[in-house]
């Protein structure tokens, strides 16, 4: 099942997409579960928005690709490396990439994104999974020559905009599959690679990172992204596919 959070007549509200149709909901499917109200609205005529705005936090996972790791010259983690960004980072499909001024380089990083769907608190791996509600796609932004000289990544990753999320929430999707991700500037394939060669699964993160700190309902985590990150530009249209997931499409400007 897909579903969409948009907004239609001054109104926020959730759907569950049937083609070219939203089959709107009675509330966030998260508490509300899946009633419907009656009402189709034709996707055309509405304005997708992030999937999801985390109530808590983004947990991100670095250097979860083996390629992506040699190409920054970094060693594999023998570990998952977590970091965070803020919910306020987190934008919808279609919305600016703001390029902040304090940067020279903005880089894109296209990533699998996990939804979590209830409480989780020291899950086992074995059973990780069942706390995801959906799934969707990421856009690691990242002010590379910040996190270089920063020493550590909170500001580098976390301004307004550098968490783009969507275009939609899909819940039947699996994250051990062959799925691929592919990023493109302006047409241009910049990354692309299987989410089978992440170094640490989901299902491994979620339960490293619910060993730390409880995931909310709403929370989401960005599993790592594959080599061939690098930047964009003002006036650049950046374009994350994931099979099975769509495509998540956001243009830059200058903050």
């Amino acid at each position: 099942m897909r579903i969409a959070r948009f907004s239609h007549n001054g109104a926020i509200t959730y759907g569950i997409v049937d083609e070219t149709d939203l089959v709107v909901l009675s509330g966030d499917p998260m508490f509300a579960g899946f009633e419907t109200t009656g009402e189709r609205v034709p996707i055309g005529d509405v304005a997708l928005l992030a999937p999801v705005i985390p109530r808590s936090k983004v947990v991100c996972v670095g250097r979860n690709y083996r390629d992506h790791a040699a190409e920054l010259g970094n060693d594999v983690p023998a570990e998952p490396m977590l970091f965070l960004k803020p919910n306020t980072s987190v934008i919808g499909p279609g919305d600016a990439i703001s390029l902040p001024p304090q940067s020279e380089r903005v880089d894109f990083e296209g990533e699998l994104a996990a939804v979590i769907g209830k409480i989780a608190k020291n899950v086992p791996a074995d059973k990780a999974l069942d706390y995801v509600f959906g799934y969707t796609i990421g856009n690691d932004v990242t002010a590379r020559d910040l996190q270089k000289t920063d020493g550590q990544w909170a500001r580098a990753k976390g301004f307004d905009t550098f968490c783009p999320l969507g275009p939609a929430l899909e819940t039947d999707f699996d994250p051990t599959g062959d799925a691929v991700v592919t990023t493109r500037v302006n047409g241009e394939v910049r990354q692309q690679g299987p989410i089978s060669d992440m170094i640490f699964s989901l299902a491994d993160i979620i339960a490293y990172a619910s060993a730390a700190f409880t995931l909310l309902p709403g929370d989401v985590i960005l599993t790592g992204t594959p080599a061939g990150v690098g930047p964009f530009e003002a006036g650049d249209v950046v374009e994350v596919e994931i099979s099975g997931l769509g495509i998540l499409r956001n243009h830059a400007r200058h903050a």
